[in-house]
């Protein structure tokens, strides 16, 4: 099948970059997850004070969430990067690295803020996908799951 996304690392006149694509572009149904912490199942943070251990926790989340949605990371065209110090970028990326394991790298936005809704928190990440339409069924079952909780 061919890939429904496409990846523009470099357009004319800007400078290629290893870490994200300038321009992703695709067709199919729009997601949007929320920005995700280092918080694990219960609520609690997980690696207080240790932006690897957020980081991996992180995408963790956000592999449930696109899982949600009927998408993995290669559906995924958007992150943006909260970070209380830029200096935890690296981490990031690592496990960025680790998650996306090969597929081309989505468009990315990073910010340093001076703090995120908890004090111990060091990271959040939102991303955006779009998941081809001959996903399945999954997803409008989430959907019918999330109108009952309404």
């Amino acid at each position: 099948m061919t890939s429904h996304l496409t990846h523009v690392p470099a357009p004319d006149g800007l400078a290629p970059s290893p870490q994200y694509s300038h321009v992703v572009w695709g067709t199919g149904r729009f997601v949007a997850i929320s920005g995700q912490c280092a918080l694990d199942a219960s609520g609690a943070v997980v690696g207080e004070g240790d932006a690897a251990a957020q980081a991996h926790q992180v995408f963790a989340n956000l592999e449930r969430c696109l899982a949600a949605a009927g998408a993995g990371f290669g559906d995924v065209v958007k992150l943006t990067y909260f970070v209380t110090d830029v200096a935890h970028l690296p981490a990031v990326r690592d496990a960025r690295d680790a998650h996306f394991a090969g597929a081309p790298l989505p468009a990315s936005s990073a910010v340093q803020v001076s703090a995120l809704v908890r004090p111990e928190l060091l990271v959040e990440i939102e991303a955006f996908a779009l998941v081809p339409e001959q996903a399945g069924a999954a997803p409008a079952e989430a959907g019918a799951e999330l109108r009952l909780l309404r």
